[in-house]
């Protein structure tokens, strides 16, 4: 159960479940109007905090800046839709009792919010206007708008791999080769050869051979690395426009109504 010294702290502080996941910040705090404790806090929920959930404190706990609910955070998030309008109705608190499970006395009166009451004790004041839809709450009517708040998130936009594979081309080369060729050479016949050339018989069949050598082509192969090739990744950051509807409450007046903010720019 959450004290009275403990409400300046517990407000915009961080909300958790009962597993301990961060349902969201915490919203106001609403009091009972019968003992002044705190009863309900709301909890910022949806996208960018859009929507606030009620979560009743009776079994919540406080400690350093972590307020702990006894309910899941789906929970919280799915809890039934009523206006944080700085009370709350028995019919809401009925309604909103019965969906968490709590036990509810009928014979309790409204529960206000906070930040509508003076260190718990409600401010009396003189209603000048009233509300005609329905129980009188204040003399004022609040005007509230929707903002837009854009962000980023990262998703997976593409995959890109990086293969090697093996192709063959003809490469071509011109290598100088020599070989050996017969040449006939005659001498004619004079008195130093003359000795060699008389040396056999006078009328015979001979045969001289010799061995012709040439040279050919002859290629080896060897691997060289030759580059080193990786993917890697660069930011390029371009601009989107985004357009959203929002919606605005305005205030219409009917009857002889003065509109302060213009008198004082007349004067």
């Amino acid at each position: 159960m959450l004290e009275q010294s403990q409400i300046d702290q517990v407000t915009d502080s961080d909300a958790y479940d009962s597993d301990g996941d961060k349902i969201g910040k915490v919203g106001q705090v609403y009091l009972d109007d019968q003992t002044g404790q705190p009863a309900w806090v709301t909890v910022n929920t949806g996208l960018f905090g859009t929507n606030e959930s009620f979560v009743p404190l009776s079994e919540a706990s406080f400690s350093g800046d972590r307020l702990t609910v006894p309910y899941a955070k789906s929970k919280v998030k799915d809890a039934p839709n009523v206006a944080a309008d700085g009370h709350l109705s028995p019919d809401e608190e009925t309604e909103l009792y019965a969906y968490y499970g709590v036990s509810y006395s009928n014979d309790t009166t409204d529960t206000t919010s906070y930040n509508e009451t003076t260190a718990g004790t409600t401010t009396d004041t003189t209603d000048v206007g009233y509300d005609t839809s329905g129980p009188t709450t204040d003399n004022a009517m609040t005007l509230s708008e929707e903002q837009v708040q854009v962000g980023t998130q990262t998703r997976e936009a593409g995959r890109a791999r990086l293969r090697k594979h093996v192709v063959t081309e003809n490469v071509t080369q011109t290598v100088p080769v020599t070989h050996e060729e017969v040449v006939i050479e005659r001498e004619p016949i004079t008195d130093a050869n003359r000795g060699d050339a008389t040396a056999g018989p006078d009328i015979s069949e001979e045969e001289h051979e010799v061995v012709l050598h040439e040279e050919v082509p002859v290629v080896q192969k060897t691997v060289e690395p030759v580059e080193r090739v990786r993917l890697d990744t660069r930011e390029t950051t371009t601009e989107e426009t985004v357009t959203e509807e929002v919606r605005k409450e305005r205030v219409e007046t009917d009857g002889d109504v003065v509109d302060s903010s213009e008198t004082s720019l007349r004067s």
